[in-house]
């Protein structure tokens, strides 16, 4: 059974960082790719980060170039995005998901929809404030 969970959530001070995880269960990062999403209040679910099925390399989406990165740890089975320089627009709902047909990079960089995604974690909240 495929099984997300996030963890690392919280409320940090803008130029802040953030460490999130995603422990995976019953799937194979060796096959499927990874991505990060996010949610912010009253807005569409936008991709953030992605570990691409069909190259192996990692993607950003332009608003986080520079500031978050992308990992994984096949020995945890654990895919972390590192946020740095953390800005208020940064603000929702973190999950990770992944698209077992496709490659989950089509909605960080491909322009395709996140709801196109197959599963889905619980999400986790950060929040970037004053």
């Amino acid at each position: 059974q495929v099984q997300f969970w996030e963890s690392g959530g919280g409320s940090v001070q803008p130029g802040g960082s953030l460490r999130l995880s995603c422990r995976l269960s019953g799937f194979d990062l060796d096959i499927f790719g990874m991505g990060w999403f996010r949610q912010a209040p009253g807005k569409e679910r936008e991709g953030v980060s992605c570990i691409s099925s069909k190259d192996r390399n990692t993607y950003y989406a332009e608003s986080v170039k520079g500031r978050f990165t992308i990992s994984r740890d096949y020995a945890s089975r654990t895919v972390y995005l590192q946020m740095d320089n953390l800005k208020p627009e940064d603000t929702a709902v973190y999950y990770c998901a992944t698209d077992f047909g496709g490659d989950p990079c089509n909605a960080v960089v491909g322009g395709i929809t996140a709801n196109a995604m197959d599963y889905w974690g619980k999400g986790t909240a950060v929040t970037v404030s004053s």
